[in-house]
């Protein structure tokens, strides 16, 4: 099955900066990228962290459109956790404060059920827990703060579910996607966590199918899958427009971890 992804971007700075662009897919058949800032074409610079395909833009004053366009192919091999990615994926983070909740998900979750059910346990008890509602949280909200409110948007389903997987002492990481089927559409994200060594997927949202997930990029938290980051000056985030569709029928939803090429 074929995917095709679009977004474009508009930004508007009085002054130059510099801005990290993260909405490249991670492994695509075809793809373009094109930036046009103060009336001028400038020429991105691609350079990778973390297996995450990044680009700096030294943007001028005036208005900065974005536009990028990719194709990708559904299956592939799973990608296997290596020793790195499983330490990293385990210790708390910036929106990720595991150690803050090791008690309450040991009380909560059974640490004997098999790695593939707990983590469908715990995107399902996330799911259950939680409301759905845009513009409920803060950028600075951590998955404490999304507990304790009980509604966010998927970032914060994700914060959340990966928090509670690291507290049982499940390797986990969060995944910026593009998600055919996604309604409103916009950027997702979903939680990768370690089953049989590979990194399987779930979403807690439930609000796209995983099969159809399309990868940016992963991190500890939102924090390293930001898709757009200013330094060196101000801007004022203007428009965004996200789309992804197959060129078939979406695939049957599946709360089971899946793992995504």
């Amino acid at each position: 099955m074929r995917i095709d992804v679009a977004a474009t971007l508009t930004v508007s700075s009085p002054e130059p900066a510099t801005a990290l662009l993260q909405i490249a897919v991670a492994d695509p058949v075809a793809e373009q990228l094109t930036v046009l800032s103060g009336g001028t074409a400038v020429e991105p610079e691609e350079f990778e962290v973390n297996g995450a395909r990044v680009h700096r833009l030294q943007l001028l004053a005036g208005d900065t459109t974005v536009t990028y366009s990719a194709s990708a192919q559904d299956g592939g091999s799973p990608r296997k956790v290596s020793s790195a990615e499983w330490a990293e994926a385990l210790r708390p983070s910036r929106y990720c404060p595991s150690d803050q909740l090791e008690g309450f998900a040991g009380t909560e979750f059974d640490r004997t059920l098999p790695r593939a059910r707990l983590v469908s346990t715990v995107a399902d008890w996330v799911h259950r827990r939680l409301v759905y509602t845009s513009g409920a949280s803060r950028p600075v909200d951590t998955a404490v703060d999304t507990l304790l409110a009980g509604r966010g948007v998927c970032r914060d389903y994700a914060h959340l579910t990966v928090t509670l997987l690291r507290a049982l002492e499940i390797p986990a990481r969060l995944v910026a996607v593009y998600a055919p089927g996604l309604a409103p559409m916009d950027f997702h994200a979903v939680v990768e966590a370690e089953v049989d060594g590979v990194w399987s997927v779930v979403d807690a949202t439930r609000l796209a199918p995983t099969r159809s997930l399309v990868r940016i990029c992963s991190g500890r938290d939102a924090a390293d899958t930001a898709f757009l980051s200013l330094f060196g000056g101000v801007a004022q985030f203007r428009t965004m427009r996200v789309t992804a569709t197959t060129d078939g029928p979406l695939p049957a939803p599946d709360e089971a971890p899946f793992p995504l090429p």
